[in-house]
């Protein structure tokens, strides 16, 4: 990593439904909870800019058929501006969430930017219609939200509708393949997908840069890596709000990740789903912050 790096810290927690354990998700802590075992310190960032969430809630809205719709939309606004206003091309762009609905306000600004891929590093695919979602929450579905697919309310944001491509989009990692209709919305797209079982077969650093070679053939102005870390196999990484058994190691994610962070290309990566109330001591915090520091300063 040559070039100078900007953290924006985006501690947001409305796009997940609260379990019934919970008083709220424990995502918006991970922040802070990455600077206490010094993430920042370690990339030692030319600026921190922080856009604070607001109070946890669960209101469902008819129209929309989520959860917290208007806080989202509010969040992402805001969020957009806050990234545009600090905007360098020379610049690696560090979100730390929150939840994956976050992607919603990188993607706002992405698209006033120019024409932008998405490599989405997730062990879901997140690309579903309200309508086939349990809880109503926007961090599982802001995939298909940023490509167009949901309410207008969200989806159309300032009318940049729609905010990414589908065939600028690589959907890679979903462990969750048994129900069928689930991965059927992503399958019947445009969108480039593979499960965890299609990468493995294709090969970690060949589906890095096969997505390159579409950021080159198509000329795109740029793309952003989302990196949702319920990616990895829950042997390393079980602090996160939906665990799933199976998914890739370090080794797997070094393989990924070097080639689009080497890129030039590459405006920056969101981390998000980290909780740190399910890892207590740090533990599988630690071995993260080590593997991840590493891959970003390689």
């Amino acid at each position: 990593m040559k070039r100078a790096i900007n953290i924006f810290e985006f501690p947001f927690n409305l796009g997940l439904t609260k379990k019934e354990h919970e008083i709220e998700p424990g995502v918006k802590k991970l922040p802070d909870w990455l600077k206490k075992f010094n993430f920042h310190t370690q990339l030692n960032p030319s600026n921190i800019f922080r856009l604070e969430g607001p109070e946890y809630a669960m209101d469902f809205d008819e129209e929309t058929q989520v959860k917290n719709p208007d806080q989202i939309i509010e969040y992402a606004k805001k969020q957009s501006d806050l990234i545009l206003k600090n905007y360098n091309k020379e610049i690696f762009n560090i979100m730390i969430g929150g939840d994956c609905s976050i992607l919603i306000g990188t993607a706002v600004a992405l698209k006033k930017l120019g024409n932008f891929g998405l490599f989405y590093l997730d062990g879901h695919t997140d690309f579903i219609p309200p309508r086939l979602s349990p809880s109503g929450g926007v961090a599982g579905m802001d995939l298909a939200l940023i490509a167009g697919l949901g309410h207008e309310k969200l989806t159309n944001i300032n009318d940049l509708k729609p905010y990414l491509l589908e065939e600028n989009i690589f959907c890679v990692g979903n462990a969750e393949v048994d129900d069928q209709e689930y991965v059927d919305q992503v399958i019947n797209s445009d969108v480039h997908y593979y499960d965890l079982y299609q990468l493995r077969e294709n090969g970690f650093q060949k589906t890095a840069e096969d997505f390159l070679k579409i950021v080159q053939d198509k000329n795109l102005d740029g793309f952003f890596i989302h990196f949702d870390v319920d990616v990895l196999n829950d042997k390393i990484m079980p602090a996160v709000d939906s665990r799933m058994e199976d998914g890739i190691d370090y080794h797997n994610l070094k393989e990924i990740l070097v080639p689009l962070i080497d890129n030039e290309k590459c405006f920056g990566i969101e981390i998000t789903i980290l909780d740190p109330d399910y890892d207590k001591d740090g533990l599988y915090t630690r071995a993260f912050i080590e593997n991840l520091v590493q891959i970003i300063k390689k």
